[in-house]
């Protein structure tokens, strides 16, 4: 059954202007109307209309999903996205995925019984296959993660970058054997493109990387500590590291003292967010701009409710601190 995502899609014209079309909306061209109903006569789609009532139901409240609230950066991007709605009237419901893909889908239910307004996804568990037959409940507005299947409003960094500003950091001062350390590769487009900066900046700087430097599966301080027993017997032992948390750098440089040994001369450490906890141990990390990244994303949101349109995608940057791990 087609979408008023697919009539978008193939009209060429967002699924805001989509929408204001269907609901009889003033100030739209009559160039986009011709397009769009070419487009539904395609597809065959015809509105639901007990659907459309439905829709029209306002509940001012959004809906964020984030794997878990205890990692401090996704903390930190609730409450600024929690400010930004209450400037408009809006409150929030977290939703805690865990990173489980069943109860990603569960929550994905709230805006199909009109229960918010909108949904934020802070981290993507479903191809996006499964989020699309919901596009015609409500909007979905993506932030930090992204998926090249996703035709929705995103605000994002380019981790690409992200992993090669890290790894070029720890070339520049002069280490050569470099681990890199991350989630699971398999999950996250962010942790694989990452891993592709990582690997950008090694090649440029013609540096051999040994396959048992890649370690994955760490996305705690507990997993950091674990992931310094696990370097500790590796052969050809990295004497620097790039990961892809604070959290876990924190509990590697835990680790790593606890052990007797030295940061940075004997192991070199490098995180990823600049989440408070970074400034407080001293970690060098590659920060990310979360106030600006939780703002964009909640007025790109309400921007989509109240059909406005927005620019799509939103891309930032990153930039790095350097502090004595490094």
């Amino acid at each position: 059954m087609a979408t008023i995502h697919d009539v978008a899609k193939l009209a060429g014209i967002s699924r805001t202007t989509v929408s204001r079309v269907l609901n009889c909306h003033p100030y739209v061209t009559e160039e986009k109307k011709r397009k769009i109903l070419n487009a539904m006569k395609q597809l065959n789609y015809v509105p639901n209309s007990s659907a459309q009532r439905l829709r029209k139901t306002k509940t001012d409240t959004i809906a964020v999903f984030v794997p878990r609230i205890t990692n401090p950066f996704f903390s930190y991007l609730v409450e600024v996205m929690e400010n930004e709605a209450a400037k408009f009237g809006y409150k929030l419901i977290l939703c805690q995925t865990h990173y489980n893909k069943e109860q990603e889908k569960k929550f994905l239910e709230l805006l199909k019984t009109k229960q918010v307004d909108g949904v934020i996804l802070t981290s993507i568990e479903n191809e996006w296959r499964h989020f699309k037959p919901y596009l015609n409940d409500g909007p979905i507005v993506i932030c930090n993660e992204y998926d090249d299947d996703a035709y929705v409003p995103s605000v994002y960094l380019d981790q690409v970058k992200g992993g090669y500003l890290g790894t070029k950091h720890l070339i520049d001062r002069g280490y050569k054997r470099i681990a890199y350390c991350a989630g699971s590769e398999r999950r996250s487009r962010l942790t694989r493109d990452r891993r592709k900066g990582y690997e950008q900046a090694m090649k440029e700087a013609s540096l051999v990387i040994d396959e048992d430097w890649y370690l994955y599966n760490a996305i705690s301080i507990e997993d950091g500590k674990n992931v310094f027993l696990r370097l500790k017997q590796i052969k050809n032992r990295p004497e620097a590291i790039f990961t892809g948390s604070d959290e876990v750098a924190a509990g590697l440089l835990k680790a790593a003292k606890d052990s007797g040994w030295r940061v940075p001369q004997d192991l070199a450490i490098i995180g990823f967010d600049n989440q408070p906890l970074a400034q407080l141990l001293g970690l060098s990390t590659v920060a990310q701009p979360v106030e600006k990244m939780g703002s964009q994303t909640m007025k790109v949101m309400i921007q989509a409710i109240t059909g406005e349109e927005s620019k799509n995608p939103t891309n930032l940057s990153f930039h790095l601190i350097h502090r004595t791990t490094t």
